[in-house]
């Protein structure tokens, strides 16, 4: 039995659509990420979707350092000198392209680009490199509406991004497109930075939402205002990705142990202070039944372990808590979701980072958890890797569905409502968002 599920459409749960340096970069993070509607600062080239956060940043770790070749050319970056010589820019990085020819994060903007554009990285020279970059140039002129555009085209929606507080509060020119085509998650991690005893960042959220928190009353109030701001500007849920720097074992503290700000707190003293602020924001999305997006794996893989968040899952049995990209805690996230019903799985950019990776995760999530608990969001930093990452995620599902079939002996019927569900049924249920197909 051969499946084929490019007509299910693809729940985007976790998407970065437009981080990447064409948008420019705040004090908080990627414009795009912090300014609703934002507006790319100067014309978006095949090298800024290439040259990415992820993609970008493996072919810097494999020792291609791309800004310094600009550098020493006399440039402030690469992209500056692909700009003002293109030819050498693209001589210089084709052959360190060449070598990432095999890997997630080149594949799925391989297959984006086939997708949107007709055209293969695979060919690349100066001239379809700038081919590619004029007719990407001409789609992100009008950002959302490219967006738009791609996502019906590949069946992507409905589209969930994570954004800074600030996003809430700052508009840029196509912020009611953005509002209109795409809800948010408020990333709770900078909350949890907010103890210095000079932050800004702190004053200034303070300000907006009208309480500026010092105390246990205070702070509480301040959250409770900043999910009522998120929410009355389209927030759907929170995420975090404290497992970047520090394990997932946030245990509940009373008021009383908590030092609210301080210039030299110790290290005892901040991680009292994020686990007071993860739980309270625990409450205020479980009453609003938002669900919870916990960052799993990938980074920091010593401390990143979803079991430490046994004790949340426990402690508020009606948050909905799911556990993203879960590599290489496989067999860990599986078993929590089994476990508890309100825990769920999003395999988000497992496919970019290596498909094979998700189809290792297949093998063991699909006879082990109900299909209700899984999701394949694509976590791009454009819709174009989205595009190929979903295309990949399809194929590969359906690979892992047919080897069940044949084990099984299941009806196909039967294997394409299961693909339904898991690609987008789940996630439009989880967030609480009308189905667009």
């Amino acid at each position: 039995m051969r499946l084929n599920f490019d007509d299910i459409p693809v729940f985007c749960a976790h998407e970065h659509w437009g981080s990447f340096a064409a948008y420019g970069i705040t004090k908080e993070g990627f414009r795009a990420d912090t300014e609703c509607g934002a507006a790319p600062s100067r014309a978006v080239t095949l090298w800024d979707l290439i040259l990415d956060p992820y993609f970008g940043g493996w072919i810097y770790s494999s020792g291609a350092d791309f800004n310094k070749w600009g550098i020493e050319a006399g440039m402030s970056d690469f992209h500056e000198w692909a700009q003002k010589c293109p030819a050498d820019a693209c001589n210089a990085l084709l052959p360190v392209l060449a070598r990432h020819r095999l890997t997630g994060g080149y594949q799925v903007l391989r297959q984006g680009i086939l997708r949107l554009y007709t055209k293969d990285l695979d060919d690349l020279d100066i001239h379809l490199t700038n081919e590619i970059s004029q007719a990407i140039a001409q789609n992100y002129q009008k950002p959302i509406d490219w967006i738009r555009k791609a996502a019906r085209q590949e069946k992507l929606g409905p589209i969930v991004r994570p954004v800074h507080p600030e996003f809430y509060l700052r508009k840029g020119p196509y912020a009611d497109q953005e509002t209109a085509a795409i809800a948010t998650v408020l990333r709770i991690d900078p909350l949890l930075e907010l103890w210095q005893k000079e932050c800004p960042r702190r004053e200034a959220l303070g300000k907006a939402v009208g309480v500026l928190p010092t105390d246990a009353a205070s702070w509480r109030a301040f959250l409770s205002a900043l999910f009522e701001l998120a929410a009355a500007r389209g927030a759907v849920g929170i995420k975090q990705l404290q497992a970047y720097t520090r394990d997932l074992n946030f245990v509940p503290r009373t008021d009383d142990e908590i030092v609210w700000s301080g210039g030299e707190l110790s290290a005892e003293q901040v991680r009292a202070f994020q686990d007071w602020v993860v739980w309270e924001c625990c409450r205020l999305a479980e009453q609003r039944n938002w669900p919870f997006q916990f960052h799993i794996g990938t980074h920091n893989l010593s401390q990143s372990s979803p079991m430490p968040l046994t004790t949340i899952a426990q402690r508020f049995p009606k948050l909905k808590i799911v556990l993203l990209h879960c590599w290489p805690f496989v067999d860990e996230a599986g078993w929590l979701s089994k476990q508890f019903p309100n825990v769920y799985i999003d395999a988000c950019w497992q496919v970019i980072l290596n498909p094979m990776f998700l189809e290792r995760s297949l093998r063991t999530w699909l006879s082990y958890i109900p299909a209700s608990k899984l999701m394949f969001s694509q976590d791009a930093t454009s819709v174009e890797m989205a595009v190929g990452a979903a295309a990949l995620v399809r194929w590969i599902l359906a690979r892992a569905l047919e080897n069940h079939a044949e084990i099984y002996g299941m009806e196909r019927k039967h294997l394409e409502q299961v693909a339904r569900w898991m690609l987008y049924e789940n996630g439009v249920e989880l967030y609480g968002l009308h189905s667009a197909w």
